[in-house]
């Protein structure tokens, strides 16, 4: 039987490198895209020096034509999207009364809207059991007035989570964005690899009892 493929989105060190490293644990090919080519190389390096294990684009999630272009490169190569997992959020230290309307706008086609684009060029090739992930914050529900626009990005992936969801259900495909109720961090429950650890266990819920979004309290 061909191996599972994973997609990280915005691949690099943290959460995202965390994911695809377990996932890669759990015997799934990998498809990195991200736009710090030296910090996708070094995580496809970490991880497998077979290509035809680990897969490298280099593209920016906002460039609606080059990210569709090389997620659907990733999907070509491997024949299948089994997991999309999608991370990147755009930190601005902005509070309302200094971020502009075209700051949010921007930073929301960073957080949300990029969402979009790499569905839609993935979803041909996802089929029955296919998930999509989505690294969340308590930012959605706290927001920091001292960032703005990153509340605005989490609270908004989260609800394109839950119509992604919705609309894809029906195929058998499931979505899902995991609340991280933490602060990053080093050592304790926040680190990313514990992160990765709760994204991969609510990629494999159970498709009867599914939530579209669950919360990692640490």
């Amino acid at each position: 039987m061909e191996s599972p493929v994973v997609i990280v989105v915005a691949a690099g060190p943290g959460v995202s490198g965390s994911v695809a490293r377990r996932f890669a644990e759990r015997g799934h090919r990998v498809g990195l895209l991200g736009a710090d080519e030296d910090a996708v190389r070094q995580l496809a390096d970490g991880i497998s020096s077979d290509p035809q294990e680990v897969r490298v684009e280099i593209a920016d999630v906002t460039d609606r034509r080059a990210a569709t272009d090389a997620v659907t490169r990733l999907a070509q190569a491997f024949g299948r999207v089994d997991v999309l997992h999608f991370n990147p959020s755009a930190y601005r230290p902005h509070d309302p009364l200094q971020l502009t309307a075209d700051e949010l706008l921007a930073d929301v086609a960073v957080g949300v809207g990029a969402l979009l684009t790499a569905v839609q060029a993935a979803r041909p090739f996802m089929g029955d059991g296919a998930r999509i992930t989505v690294t969340g914050s308590m930012a959605a529900d706290e927001p920091s007035s001292g960032a703005a626009s990153l509340g605005v990005q989490k609270a908004g992936v989260r609800n394109l989570v839950h119509s992604l969801d919705a609309r894809l259900a029906g195929e058998g495909i499931r979505a899902v964005s995991v609340t991280v109720r933490g602060v990053l961090a080093r050592d304790g429950a926040f680190t990313p690899d514990r992160v990765a650890a709760a994204i991969v266990a609510a990629a494999e819920q159970d498709p009867a009892t599914w939530r579209s979004e669950v919360p990692y309290d640490g």
